[in-house]
């Protein structure tokens, strides 16, 4: 295995645990919904670096899911299809980690984990990499 194919690897794992831990908070009298929506929005960030890193494309700090789809829709169209679920996703990065807004509404989060099972199917399928399995 390749040392990129190594780094890709480990973005979605980071990913996964990611999506993984949003599952485990969100329930059906969550409280913690500000939190398991910021694992989402983590979820689909580290996606979408995992895709970057695949391809070779550099990229800055940062956990804006609009630039971050830029880049990816500069190296493959489709990418602009996730635009419209994805690109709200990228508030709860840091709008509800501390005290202001209210907190997102469990259908807000439920929404959200949909986003991140769309885009691990996305990029996934585009990877060819089955060797990271989403959570159950």
């Amino acid at each position: 295995m390749q040392p990129e194919d190594m780094e890709v690897r480990r973005w979605l794992l980071k990913a996964r645990h990611d999506w993984s831990a949003a599952r485990k908070i969100l329930t059906s009298d969550c409280e913690e919904t500000d939190v398991a929506s910021f694992h989402c929005q983590q979820a689909v960030e580290k996606l979408l670096k995992a895709f970057l890193v695949a391809r070779g494309i550099p990229f800055e700090k940062m956990h804006d899911l609009r630039r971050l789809l830029d880049y990816c829709a500069a190296a493959d169209g489709a990418f602009d299809e996730l635009r419209d679920d994805v690109e709200p996703l990228t508030l709860y990065a840091i709008a509800f980690r501390y005290p202001g807004p209210a907190d997102p509404t469990i259908n807000e989060v439920e929404t959200a984990m949909r986003v991140v099972e769309r885009v691990w199917n996305f990029v996934t399928e585009r990877l060819n990499d089955d060797a990271i399995q989403p959570p159950v």
